[in-house]
């Protein structure tokens, strides 16, 4: 289809009277799809696939969509009303026989020869053949089928629930245990790591006052605590008690300690927050180490936290 808004105006009025009548008609079709055939409908695809070659702006493509939507509900109850030979098409029976097909169902007379009459036997511990039927449906389509291909089980077999009684649980009083008592001097009550480490790296920034970032952060005895020193100094960051810039000749990243902004900086203009995310990974802690060589920590060896297993609570 191609896009002409300059269409003759009375060829665009045809073509949308012709699909007015058409929409009306697959209407009328929706409500009794059984009174009509089969080839009456497959003219009216072709009348409209002939009628498309005209549509060239989007309000008789619309029409188009409608009718061909309209036209293909009512193929569909056709097709759902199909009958199968003399009945209509049993779900439960195709999926029998097509147990039987893959050996889910054995015949009698395979198993015993001597017996007169053969008898299904529900053989339910073999499995099913699905590459005896895949040869079949090779010969239809080559298609690889999706995993909602198949609706359901094979299985047309209602379990039923068996009724079981319940043995009464007899407990024994000796057994019980009763909740461990939580009492207030059983709860230790932890500091604050955080908020006292970022005290102690206000005071070592003070002391400092301009200081490259790595040389600050990085602890090249410890990779663990040279991202907690990130962490911790971000905080500073958040509230303005540390500014950072790039150096004008080393282009190094400079952080100082500096008075924290007040509201009327904020409300003025003058200021404004900014969020950076930093990524501090293992190789870029290596690489720091050799570039600014760095031989001790600023920020000092913190102690190994130790988890205490004396069993008490903490809050």
């Amino acid at each position: 289809m191609v896009y002409d808004p300059d269409q003759d105006a009375e060829e665009k009025r045809e073509v949308r009277k012709k699909y007015r009548a058409m929409q009306k008609i697959t209407e009328d079709q929706r409500v009794q799809p059984k009174d009509y055939s089969a080839e009456l409908l497959f003219n009216q695809v072709h009348d409209m696939n002939v009628l498309f070659n005209k549509v060239k702006n989007p309000q008789e493509a619309t029409l188009d969509s409608n009718a061909l939507l309209n036209m293909s509900s009512t193929t569909a109850a056709k097709a759902r009303a199909m009958k199968s030979g003399q009945g209509a098409f049993d779900i439960d029976d195709f999926v029998s026989k097509l147990i039987t097909f893959m050996g889910g169902v054995k015949i009698m007379d395979q198993r015993h020869a001597d017996d007169s009459e053969p008898e299904e036997v529900n053989d339910g511990d073999a499995p099913l053949d699905w590459e005896k039927i895949g040869r079949k449906a090779l010969a239809k389509s080559r298609r690889v089928p999706t995993t909602d291909f198949m609706l359901g089980p094979l299985s047309i077999q209602q379990a039923t629930r068996k009724q079981t009684k319940r043995a009464r649980l007899e407990k024994n009083k000796e057994d019980e245990t009763k909740p461990q008592e939580i009492r207030e001097n059983d709860i230790t009550r932890s500091e604050n790591e955080t908020t006292k480490n970022v005290a102690e790296i206000t005071k070592l920034l003070i002391d400092q006052q301009s200081i490259n970032l790595f040389h600050f952060i990085i602890n090249p005895n410890d990779f663990a605590q040279s991202v907690e020193n990130l962490f911790h100094l971000s905080f500073l960051i958040r509230d303005g008690l540390c500014a950072m810039e790039l150096d004008e000749e080393t282009q190094e990243p400079m952080i100082w300690a500096c008075e924290a902004p007040s509201v009327t900086d904020y409300d003025s203009g003058q200021l404004q927050k900014r969020q950076h995310v930093m990524e501090l990974d293992m190789a870029t802690w290596r690489r720091a180490i050799e570039v600014f060589d760095i031989k001790q920590p600023i920020i000092p060896q913190r102690p190994v936290y130790k988890q205490d297993t004396s069993g008490k609570w903490y809050g």
